[in-house]
């Protein structure tokens, strides 16, 4: 059974192995699938991706990765957003946050951005995902530490911040300026170490055990029912991913001092905004 999984501040490969013996590799940039796809797996898994000072992972080699009969899942956070945006062309989404990008009920992709730290200290986050913070303050009211009035501001608090802002002390912080009730606040306060939600780690784990399943049983490669289509922006890619393997066989658009995840145009653009077609070039 071999499978590739990219992973970094969602879930440690340590903590993953415990669900998939796989190879795990840091998040996926622009050209990482397509290297590891070189290597005929059975599987890739994507969780985390990066952006900004490297190009995201590109729906393309996604395309020609299931072209190639490999299978393609994606949870939790990059993984949960480009298999949102190509299941109709088969890639396979696993948990709660691939099913709110793909139902529509979440749209910005800052949803599943954090910061977090370089690999040489454990991808460690220094920010909270916000469907994370939704997540958690769901169950918060379920419980009864929030009314549902309360809840519904203290998501509205946390979605203005910047996300590399949204922490749980922030967000409090800034609900006390606001005037929110005292006591809510410090009922939350007293809950959170025992009652935070990681969704994106649920997901994550969801995704693995999948693919340990299908793996199990499945001994066909990937079939798919569309035309991939090579032109000169694809050749182009394949050159600048056979350079950069030359340069770091590991991963060339790792980069370990890189602190934020998920996509270089992101900000609050709506996901319902973007358009896949079968030969993105």
């Amino acid at each position: 059974m071999t499978a590739y999984v990219f992973t970094g501040p969602t879930l440690s490969a340590q903590e993953a192995r415990g669900e998939l013996e796989a190879v795990y590799m840091p998040p996926a940039a622009q050209g990482d699938v397509y290297r590891i796809a070189c290597k005929r797996p059975r599987a890739i898994g994507i969780i985390d991706g990066y952006f900004e000072r490297v190009p995201a992972v590109w729906h393309k080699e996604i395309l020609w990765a299931m072209k190639e009969g490999i299978h393609v899942f994606g949870s939790a956070s990059m993984g949960a957003l480009r298999a949102a945006e190509l299941a109709p062309f088969g890639m396979e989404g696993v948990g709660k946050i691939f099913q709110a990008f793909s139902d529509g009920i979440l749209e910005d992709d800052d949803e599943v951005a954090v910061v977090h730290a370089p690999q040489e200290q454990g991808y460690r986050p220094s920010s909270v995902a916000m469907v994370d913070i939704r997540a958690t303050l769901a169950s918060a009211e379920r419980q009864g530490a929030l009314s549902s009035k309360t809840r519904k501001c203290l998501e509205q608090v946390a979605k203005s911040l910047f996300y590399p802002d949204r922490r749980y002390d922030q967000i409090l912080a800034r609900a006390r300026s606001l005037g929110l009730s005292v006591q809510e606040i410090e009922a939350l306060e007293s809950w959170l170490p025992e009652g935070e939600v990681h969704q994106k780690r649920e997901d994550a784990l969801e995704m693995l055990r999948l693919m340990r399943q299908r793996l199990a049983r499945d001994s066909g490669g990937k079939e798919v029912h569309y035309c991939f289509e090579h032109t000169f922006a694809w050749d182009e890619c394949i050159r600048s991913a056979r350079r950069g393997q030359q340069r770091n066989p590991r991963t060339a658009c790792h980069q370990t001092e890189q602190p934020t995840q998920i996509d270089p145009e992101l900000g609050r653009r709506k996901f319902s905004s973007r358009r896949i077609q079968t030969s993105p070039g």
